[in-house]
């Protein structure tokens, strides 16, 4: 078992199989040349999938494939597919923009993929195309019905941003509600990559247009997960992420591996600590030792919240969020 120096378990390993991307989100990484990290830098899956192993048997029981866009990586079912085969009770998800998704669901599915996070953060194209700066809209739209029809699970996130999507809150939970999919909506996280335009929303406001339409109540926090969650009148439930909250980073569980092997233990901070040598010489012994650092090393909290209001360098692009 992985815990770190404030008794956190942590379980859970987001991993980020390339930086390589199709959207330019502006929130994201919208100035950003459309380039990629040299092959040779870039862990095999094989090599990704012995570090898998030792990470599973040290403890974790929930990984997350990530990006950049996972799906741009060939092969990425293969993968899945090894990890599955290893531990078929690991609850194994993935984040994706879904704009490969629609040919790839069931080949995901298929090789053990459970469930999905795919970010609609509009239903208006000229939006969506505003903030991926490309035409986009169809094509997730069309990802998320194949992944439903196929049987993933599948969850939605939303970032609401002033003069961009915020009119279009109570419509996205609308499109989800009617979809059984469980939505999301993330305050807007600052970093020196995205565009200085953005005015994101605060929770508080948040909550004050769904409440303006809907009667909920609230659940707070289930378990390790970083939403603070409300259930409507109905039974629907959606979350609200909050990183500038005090608690936000209270129960954290989990930490990230780059295509490149360093291992992050925080979304915030830059730190990292390289298992690419170990891993390559097949020397399990110090990658688990790595791996154990950084859990011991993990931060407790972010500096996004205080008086300040810090802004990131993180390039969530490496980390998948």
């Amino acid at each position: 078992m992985l815990i770190d120096s404030y008794d956190r378990v942590v379980d859970y390993l987001r991993v980020s199989v390339t930086e390589r991307c199709n959207f330019r989100c502006q929130y994201c990484m919208p100035e950003k040349p459309f380039s990629w990290v040299p092959k040779e830098n870039l862990l095999s899956f094989e090599e990704l999938f012995l570090f898998m192993k030792i990470a599973i048997d040290e403890g974790v029981k929930k990984i997350r494939i990530t990006g950049g866009e996972p799906l741009l990586r060939e092969d990425l079912d293969k993968f899945i597919k090894m990890i599955y085969d290893y531990e078929p009770n690991i609850d194994l998800a993935m984040t994706t923009n879904a704009f490969l998704l629609k040919g790839t669901a069931q080949r995901l599915k298929d090789a053990g993929l459970k469930r999905i996070n795919v970010s609609i953060d509009t239903l208006k194209p000229k939006i969506a195309q505003k903030i991926a700066q490309k035409d986009v809209l169809k094509n997730v739209l069309e990802g998320v019905d194949e992944a439903l029809r196929v049987g993933l699970k599948v969850k939605a996130n939303m970032v609401p941003m002033k003069s961009l999507n915020a009119d279009e809150i109570i419509d996205v939970l609308r499109y989800c509600k009617e979809r059984d999919i469980s939505v999301r909506f993330i305050e807007y996280m600052q970093n020196s990559f995205a565009s200085k335009e953005i005015e994101g929303l605060k929770s508080a406001e948040l909550l004050d247009i769904l409440r303006a339409k809907y009667e909920f109540s609230d659940d707070g926090f289930d378990g390790s997960s970083p939403s603070h969650y409300y259930t409507m009148s109905d039974g629907y439930r959606f979350g609200i992420i909050e990183p500038y909250e005090d608690d936000f980073c209270k129960q954290c569980n989990r930490i990230r591996l780059t295509a490149e092997g360093n291992l992050i233990p925080c979304l915030y901070f830059d730190e990292a600590m390289s298992i690419s040598k170990a891993i390559k010489a097949g020397d399990i012994k110090a990658a688990g030792e790595v791996l154990r650092e950084v859990v011991r090393t993990k931060p407790e909290k972010n500096r996004w919240g205080g008086d300040e209001g810090e802004i990131s360098s993180r390039a969530f692009y490496e980390t998948g969020g």
